[in-house]
């Protein structure tokens, strides 16, 4: 019982960073009905703006407490910048192009940015400092750390707040608008260009605290590091049902759920012929099954096929 509960901790906590950046996916796809590939490299810049800024300011003696927030703020705001940069210079003159051409530029500003990354920071991975507190908090038998609290709510907050945006103020409706039809959106005063630029920042935020979360709770930075959460993070959001908000934060916890337990359980099933390091096998398993019985993800709408 006891590894099933810390097998579940370590599935909440997974699962809520898939949810941030899957997030991010799904608002993109949701208004512009782009999937960007180079979200997943948001997050390793976050993660590595974190870290330079923690290691420059880690001889001033701050508490961890307060280094942590003024390198998330920096991570925030770098990744909102590149982001809003991205949008403008790579997807948005393609808007009205054939969905294949914003497809192969996403993935080469992929592909770019892992290039500056490791031209600027250096391909040598880099250890990410304990900023909180490590003794482990014992909880029916298992174990929790600060970390990892402050990664649940954190995420909890995050959500929250995002999805009072899109529901409760003039922001959210302008968003919505422009995703249901920007020409008329444009028309009743709404400018789709600067609602389309805001979605991005915000997916970049969002990303930028997985990032740092991601770096603090594992410990470890490299160039490389966004591709596979970035990866995840598009499943569960497919598997949630792209382009809805409560889909992407269901799919994330419940892919993180899925390739933690299936990570602690997979060595009795097999034998010992698989280790926890093939955990992502449950992970794309479960993917494939819910595509292949509801195509629209679990919580996607269904769309009628028309004549």
């Amino acid at each position: 019982m006891e590894i099933l509960i810390q097998q579940i901790i370590n599935g909440l906590v997974l699962g809520s960073m898939y949810a941030l950046v899957a997030l991010g996916y799904t608002m993109v796809y949701g208004i512009i009905s782009l999937i960007n590939f180079a979200h997943g490299e948001v997050l390793m810049v976050g993660a590595i703006v974190s870290w330079t800024v923690v290691t420059a300011l880690g001889d001033l003696g701050l508490p961890g407490w307060l280094l942590m927030i003024i390198a998330l703020v920096c991570a925030v705001g770098v990744c909102s910048l590149l982001n809003y940069a991205i949008e403008k210079i790579a997807y948005r003159p393609l808007r009205n192009a054939p969905r294949l051409a914003p497809l192969i530029t996403a993935m080469g500003m992929s592909l770019l940015l892992q290039t500056l990354a490791m031209i600027i920071w250096k391909p040598n991975p880099k250890s990410f400092p304990q900023l909180l507190p490590s003794d482990p908090i014992p909880i029916f038998g298992a174990t929790i750390t600060m970390t990892q609290i402050l990664i649940l709510v954190v995420t909890v907050v995050m959500l929250a707040s995002l999805v009072f945006l899109v529901n409760h103020t003039r922001m959210g409706r302008a968003m919505r608008a422009t995703a249901e039809n920007p020409r008329v959106a444009s028309l009743m005063g709404i400018k789709p260009d600067a609602v389309i630029s805001l979605t991005f920042v915000i997916g970049a935020a969002l990303a930028a605290v997985a990032g740092m979360m991601w770096a603090a709770n594992y410990g470890t930075v490299t160039h490389t590091m966004g591709f596979t959460p970035g990866l995840k993070a598009f499943c569960a959001a497919v598997l949630g049902g792209i382009g809805n908000l409560s889909g992407a934060m269901l799919g994330g916890v419940l892919l993180g759920l899925i390739e933690a337990i299936g990570a602690g359980y997979l060595g009795d099933l097999t034998g010992g012929v698989l280790g926890s390091h093939y955990s992502d096998i449950f992970a794309f398993l479960s993917l494939i099954l819910v595509l292949t019985l509801r195509p629209s993800g679990l919580l996607g709408e269904r769309v009628a096929d028309r004549a």
